[in-house]
């Protein structure tokens, strides 16, 4: 489905190369300051043209539709549209070849051929875009909550090797929230680890999440994970589990890490299958795409993030007396 959150919702529309796309956002609390001005920042650490960045220009001028009155939330459904207004449909003719690492034959199979492949279709990381505009109105509904990510270093040293070999690379993002309050997640189901991941997922390309030091710690004894508490607020000594027991919030910083795979658009020839001759050919990929996009992916990690803390928070807000 295209919708997510439980009190905090949002529903993703449009594809890449249509007239435009949105989100709506329902279940905001009445009363925030909101306009299109407060969108900008966050919206522009999205863009494209940076290094090794696609050269497809956007405005991406926000239009709040619905949803303000007089400067602030109504407490009715949200929505924002961006025009798409710089595509080139023709770069996505493949006579017969679905792209390697895409969700072409994946959605082909689904919708049975009736999808638009444009740009990617939904499938596009231009459809992010949308999702920063809902994730701005999330911190403004914890804004003691402080969201930070950013891409580690070390995953830097492939791009200019990628430049020069026609590739593309990956990389990783780390996210820290800070001044998360205890309590905040639901056991089972919608634990804070479970919401963040569902969230983090819906970003194109994101393969794995690491919460902490969860994938060492399968290889540390009890001794060397545990958390111990210092402080009667809870601050631990270490914190392998990355500020999350139980699935709940424990009152240290949340710390987790999304690894993102390298952009399988690429214009070095890659053999595969051609479902019109019906034989392994060679594919050349034209067009304009990220060399590394997990480079612009920060403040998309940042906003899913949000989205997904709000919710949790307004739930808990919810179930207490």
């Amino acid at each position: 489905m295209n919708s997510f959150g439980n009190i905090f919702r949002i529903t993703l529309y449009g594809e890449s190369h249509g007239k435009e796309i949105g989100v709506v956002v329902d279940g905001c609390p009445a009363g925030i300051p909101l306009s299109e001005n407060d969108l900008l920042p966050d919206i522009e650490r999205r863009k494209t043209g940076g290094h090794a960045t696609s050269t497809r220009t956007e405005s991406d001028i926000p239009e709040i539709r619905s949803g303000i009155y007089r400067g602030h939330t109504t407490g009715t459904p949200i929505i924002i549209i961006f025009k798409n207004e710089n595509f080139c449909d023709e770069d996505y003719q493949f006579d017969g070849f679905f792209r390697p690492g895409h969700a072409d034959y994946t959605a082909y199979r689904k919708y049975n051929g009736y999808n638009n492949p444009l740009g990617g279709g939904q499938f596009s990381g231009r459809m992010t875009l949308p999702l920063v505009a809902a994730g701005c109105i999330a911190k403004k509904i914890i804004p003691t909550t402080e969201i930070s990510a950013h891409i580690l270093p070390e995953c830097l040293a492939n791009i200019e090797k990628a430049i020069a070999s026609n590739d593309s690379a990956g990389g990783i993002v780390e996210c820290r929230i800070r001044n998360l309050e205890a309590g905040i997640g639901e056991p089972f189901f919608d634990s804070l680890e479970s919401l963040i991941s569902h969230a983090i997922f819906s970003i194109p390309g994101a393969k794995a999440i690491e919460f902490g030091n969860g994938i060492a710690s399968a290889s540390m004894l009890g001794s060397e994970y545990n958390d111990c508490i210092v402080s009667s607020d809870g601050k631990t000594a270490t914190n392998n589990c990355g500020g999350i027991n139980g699935g709940i919030s424990n009152g240290n910083d949340v710390v987790f890490r999304t690894y993102f795979h390298p952009t399988p658009s690429i214009a070095k020839k890659q053999k595969t299958f051609n479902f019109n001759t019906m034989q392994v050919e060679d594919l050349k990929i034209n067009g304009r795409h990220d060399t590394c996009f997990a480079l612009r992916t920060p403040v998309i990690v940042e906003a899913l993030t949000a989205i997904a803390l709000a919710d949790l928070t307004l739930i808990s807000k919810a179930t207490k007396l």
